[in-house]
């Protein structure tokens, strides 16, 4: 009987206990969902979050309760959770299909408004402030450059996005995919069903981290640029702005950095307009025969890079076109964001170029008045420092979950406890990539080729060459002749620049990284 009395209770306690921990891990998920859906809307704040295969580490584990036994209740509603590490197994009933949609309840979609600021936002950043550099060196094929950039992204982006659909057996068009790293994979299959996934991976985290190494080397020359009486050198000021950078380290979600991109960017817009305004009121001396017809041979291949990297934002299309509110909205959003950013950054790199000509520099705020350049350049450094924990954030995650948390795959042990928290050799590793940002900063300083060498490896791969690719290799029997002619050229050309770029800034970047060793 006490035996009986004592297995009873037992019961009863493991019911409540599973009942606190579904309502608990339900408004978990709800607010953590809700959360990153806010940030997605905010602006490209988790810009690996939007990748499906980044996203498996954050994988919606279906509690079991005892509805399924005998005398049990059946499960609340929200009964989901939320698990870091990806490793809980999910129910046998659980297709794909049914997780997806799981994953999407509780999600408000975003309007073509919204994914038309998130796409804005992606490719009217702050380094837009390059462009004028590229005209330097290109003329008006750097302008017809910032044309055709735009087109080819444009038409890149929806292509990629016809990848993600195919024919059921009664001849609807469904999704039968969800991020770049699925058409990556499906591409390589089956012989080699997770190749494609790891090289966009790769590509991927480069292109991160060469975004926050960019981000600490306009800061540090910016801030020289704007006090050059003090006795700070440039090193100095990217030391100390990597030191503010440094609690990046301990982030564990965007939710109070995301809250501030939406004000950081609106003051990267009026900036562009301050500058766009101080150079009409110098119309009158624009050098209008210094925009030659002829190019740098030796620097225009950099200035490819540059533009090509100014419109990179396919990586976190295929995510945000599923989150649209209605997704047949796609090309129509993506046809005026690219003509809005086609005339803003050929309007804004001309109107530069022709007020400062041949003394223009690789940002363009340096060429300002002592007097404005300063405020400018503190309001750039903040946006530049705010900005830096996004793509930081989402490389962390990209290696956190390909080399730590890949359940057996894991090439190394996982970096969280059972708890949850972040082991010290974890978290030493993430300051390890934050000084390494800070190393490459400090020895090669060089805005320009830094930008040019990551448009032409990663921006062209992921713009140009794999979507071309991809659209060939999956949907080749239903295209018609123009559009494999694009593809082809597309990436014939977007190979030979990515080439030329490349090679031309490695060079650059190795004759600065020996310059800097010497002295």
């Amino acid at each position: 009987m006490a035996t009986l009395l004592r297995s009873k209770l037992s019961n009863v306690a493991t019911s409540v206990s599973h009942k606190s921990q579904a309502k608990m891990s339900g408004m978990f998920a709800r607010m953590g969902f809700q959360a990153a859906t806010d940030e997605e809307a905010v602006g490209f704040a988790h810009c690996d979050d939007l990748d499906m295969e980044h996203r498996q580490g954050l994988q919606m584990d279906i509690l079991k309760s005892e509805g399924g036994e005998e005398g049990g209740e059946p499960p609340l509603e929200g009964d989901i959770h939320y698990q870091r590490d990806g490793t809980g197994p999910l129910p046998p009933s659980a297709s794909k299909e049914a997780c997806s949609e799981l994953s999407g309840q509780g999600k408000p979609k975003i309007t073509a408004w919204e994914a038309g600021w998130n796409v804005t936002n992606a490719i009217q950043g702050m380094f837009v402030l390059g462009l004028p550099y590229a005209i330097l060196h290109g003329g008006y094929l750097g302008l017809f450059l910032i044309i055709f950039a735009a087109v080819v992204c444009c038409y890149t982006g929806k292509i990629l996005i016809a990848c993600l659909y195919e024919e059921n057996e009664d001849g609807e068009i469904v999704r039968v995919r969800d991020s770049y790293v699925d058409i990556a994979n499906a591409c390589c299959a089956p012989r080699f069903p997770t190749l494609g996934g790891r090289i966009v991976n790769v590509a991927q985290i480069i292109e991160l981290v060469m975004t926050c190494i960019l981000y600490v080397v306009v800061s540090g020359n910016l801030m020289y640029n704007s006090f050059p009486n003090l006795p700070v050198s440039q090193k100095s000021w990217s030391i100390i702005a990597t030191a503010v950078l440094l609690p990046c380290a301990f982030l564990k979600n965007l939710k109070a950095v995301s809250k501030f991109s939406l004000l950081c960017t609106l003051a990267h817009f009026v900036i562009n307009i301050l500058v766009i305004a101080y150079c009409l009121s110098r119309a009158r001396d624009w050098a209008w025969d210094k925009v030659k017809f002829y190019i740098d041979v030796k620097k225009f291949p950099i200035s490819i890079g540059i533009i090509v990297f100014s419109y990179t934002s396919q990586i976190f299309l295929p995510s945000l076109e599923g989150n649209m509110q209605n997704p047949k909205e796609f090309h129509c959003m993506m046809n005026w964001t690219h003509i809005a950013a086609c005339i803003l950054k050929g309007l804004f790199a001309l109107v530069a170029y022709l007020t400062w000509a041949d003394e223009t520099k690789e940002v363009i705020t340096d060429n300002l008045p002592s007097t404005i350049r300063a405020v400018v350049n503190i309001f750039l450094v903040a946006k530049a420092l705010l900005s830096y924990p996004l793509p930081f954030f989402a490389a962390v995650e990209v290696l956190e979950r390909s080399l730590f948390q890949d359940g057996n795959r894991a090439f190394f042990p996982n970096c969280y406890g059972g708890d949850g928290r972040l082991k010290s050799w974890g978290l030493t590793l993430r300051c390890a990539l934050v000084v390494f940002t800070l190393l490459m900063a400090i020895y090669v300083p060089h805005f320009a080729l830094l930008m040019g060498l990551t448009g032409s490896l990663t921006g062209a791969g992921l713009c140009f060459l794999l979507p071309s690719l991809f659209h060939l290799k999956l949907l080749w029997r239903k295209l018609l002749w123009h559009h494999v002619f694009f593809d082809v050229a597309i990436f014939v050309i977007g190979g030979i620049c990515s080439v030329s770029g490349f090679i031309h800034s490695l060079e650059g970047l190795i004759e600065a990284f020996r310059t800097n060793a010497e002295d």
